[in-house]
């Protein structure tokens, strides 16, 4: 496969991810923010850092009210990762790369993105806002249900999967780094029914919380949640399944080329730093490990990108 068609594939369902990612952001500070007497505008400048978009946004705006932030990320032509800017770099790469496409993926893609762009037509208030998640999150879905559906298992299937678990992997990382970094007020904090509110609104932006109910009861503690998202296998956003399942991509890639890459070496220790207790995790400090987990994610990604000439 020419490189510049791997790299379209994986670029595709990066954005599309992304997409959906940046959603799922805005989502959870929006419910954090609800869960707050105080002001609000410390929950959403902690959601735009988080999404890596501040200087962006600070050259726009002085404040962070969540007007302005909601309409920066999902829908500002001016901002080059926003939700729409992100749709639209899906659906250009989707174009390039249409004969390696099925035509229900194809469709797919347009049809997400008429639907977003339809959505995000008009500036986006509080009233309409969780209305306009849901139509982000299910059109993303549906793209990822026709390639379920309908491509064949080989390297093009392979390069689609690792954009998608890579992108999401770093925005579990973020999610979690909005609540235990820069979100929760003050130690003091820590363990009280508001500090578990906002940990359960967390698993509701990643579509986890009834799959948590399941495993833990009504046990709901910060480790626990974390635990849960980080290093639960069993679940497909945890960073430790995303993690697994970019090896098992390059793995099969590995036997289409019938050549090892670094990338893989480079995954192999990745995935090795999920094999210890979330206790460990705490000890050396979550948000330490969250930002150790982004800038690792991020070099595995550029090193995909080298070892299969995407741009060669």
């Amino acid at each position: 496969m020419l490189g510049k068609t791997a790299g379209g594939l994986f670029w595709m369902f990066r954005y599309l991810e992304r997409a959906e990612n940046i959603a799922r952001l805005v989502e959870a500070g929006w419910r954090i923010a609800l869960t707050r007497s105080g002001d609000a505008e410390n929950e959403w400048q902690s959601v735009v850092t988080t999404a890596g978009m501040r200087p962006a946004y600070s050259q726009k705006y002085d404040d962070f009210d969540s007007a302005h932030v909601i309409n920066f990320l999902l829908r500002d032509p001016d901002n080059a990762s926003s939700v729409m800017s992100a749709m639209n770099a899906a659906r250009s790469n989707a174009r390039l790369v249409r004969t390696a496409l099925s035509s229900e993926v194809w469709e797919a893609v347009n049809e997400c993105w008429m639907a977003v762009k339809a959505a995000l037509a008009r500036p986006v208030t509080e009233r309409n806002l969780a209305e306009v998640l849901s139509t982000i999150r299910t059109r993303s879905a549906v793209v990822r249900g026709a390639l379920h559906g309908t491509m064949l298992r080989n390297e093009i299937y392979n390069f689609c999967r690792m954009g998608t678990f890579l992108e999401r992997s770093d925005n579990t990382a973020r999610i979690l780094d909005v609540k235990y970094y820069v979100l929760l007020p003050s130690a003091s904090f820590v363990g009280t029914s508001m500090d578990n509110a906002q940990w359960e609104n967390i698993l509701r932006s990643v579509s986890a919380e009834r799959s948590f109910s399941w495993l833990n009861g009504g046990d709901t503690t910060p480790q626990g949640i974390a635990q849960f998202l980080i290093l639960d296998r069993r679940v497909p956003r945890s960073m430790a399944f995303c993690c697994a399942k970019t090896r098992e991509q390059l793995s099969h890639l590995e036997g289409e080329y019938g050549t090892r890459q670094p990338s893989q070496t480079m995954a192999d220790d990745m995935c090795r730093c999920y094999d210890q207790p979330i206790a460990a995790i705490f000890d050396q400090g979550l948000h330490e490990f969250l930002k150790a987990s982004i800038r690792d994610t991020a070099a595995l990604a550029q090193q995909i990108e080298q070892d299969f000439r995407f741009y060669g």
